[in-house]
């Protein structure tokens, strides 16, 4: 991985302060948490220089779709897939976004269970609201939506930054989705994904980096699982089971505010938007995310007990 800073979680306040005073320690986008002054610990215990960017907080307002850049080529925060498509309308019921304010989105998520979502641990904000059943990014009502409040937050307690492991988090829902075309929710592999399985993965992020462009509607992006040698060939010391790496050569990635976003193979969720190298979409460097397989008795014995 690049040596030229650490993970990344995007707030506005954190990005100026960088900004400002080029601090290199990460920055999180967790309003519970502040920055560990401390440098992350390799296995050998030897300081790691982390070049990853955690790919969450867009912090920016969906008023239509539209673009905007940054004047800083190297401290840009981009926020989208990058040379994906345009997803097909509802064919994601699944998907949904994590909304600081009705029309603020800074991360994605993904409907596991009709009261339940599945995000990134780095996705962790106050005062958040779920919408499902949405497509484009406009704050535009659409028909099928739902917006829902969060009743409790539950990160999975091995999390730890800045290095990324055990990257998810559950959100209990104020109330039960309710089932339909537009919404319902995705069973969780139980298998973890060898190399060369072909998923997909979907968010609202930019598609393009380091400038930042946004969507008008959710993007779709084949995306292939690659070994675990390569991945950690990618990013040396900094990959652990509870990760896989996913890409290909050709500048297909995930990014920033895409986080916390489905990652879907063979017809389950197989995994979510963590981390990756920035800019996105570099060759050899792929993107990163949690492998759920590991978690399954974790996510199924957590929602029985707060049920």
């Amino acid at each position: 991985m690049a040596t030229t800073g650490r993970p990344w979680m995007w707030t506005v306040g954190a990005l100026i302060t960088v900004l400002t005073l080029r601090v290199t320690e990460p920055v999180l986008a967790n309003d519970f948490v502040s920055c560990n002054n401390s440098p992350g610990m390799g296995a050998s215990g030897s300081t790691q220089d982390f070049g990853a960017e955690a790919r969450g907080d867009t912090q920016r307002d969906d008023g239509g779709g539209g673009s905007s850049s940054s004047s800083s080529s190297s401290s840009s925060n981009s926020n989208r897939i990058v040379n994906g498509t345009d997803c097909e309308q509802h064919a994601q019921p699944w998907q949904a976004s994590l909304l600081l304010r009705p029309s603020q989105l800074y991360c994605g998520a993904v409907l596991v269970h009709p009261q339940w979502v599945l995000t990134a641990a780095h996705c962790r904000k106050k005062a958040v609201r779920i919408r499902l059943g949405h497509h484009a990014t406009s704050p535009m009502y659409e028909h099928g939506q739902q917006m829902l409040g969060v009743a409790k937050t539950i990160p999975h307690p091995g999390y730890s930054h800045p290095a990324h492991s055990n990257d998810l988090m559950l959100l209990k829902l104020n109330r039960r989705v309710q089932e339909t075309q537009y919404v319902k929710p995705i069973n969780i592999s139980s298998h973890c994904p060898p190399a060369g399985t072909s998923c997909l993965v979907s968010g609202w992020g930019t598609t393009s980096s380091p400038q930042v462009n946004f969507p008008k509607v959710l993007q779709c992006l084949n995306i292939t699982v690659l070994s675990r040698e390569r991945c950690k060939e990618s990013y040396p010391g900094q990959i652990n089971d509870t990760m896989f790496c996913a890409g290909d050569e050709a500048g297909r990635d995930s990014c920033q505010g895409d986080s916390g976003g489905p990652v879907v193979c063979n017809t389950t969720l197989q995994g979510i938007v963590s981390w990756g190298d920035f800019p996105c979409g570099q060759p050899n460097k792929p993107g990163v995310y949690t492998n759920l397989c590991h978690f399954t008795k974790w996510i199924q014995d957590t929602i029985r007990a707060n049920s």
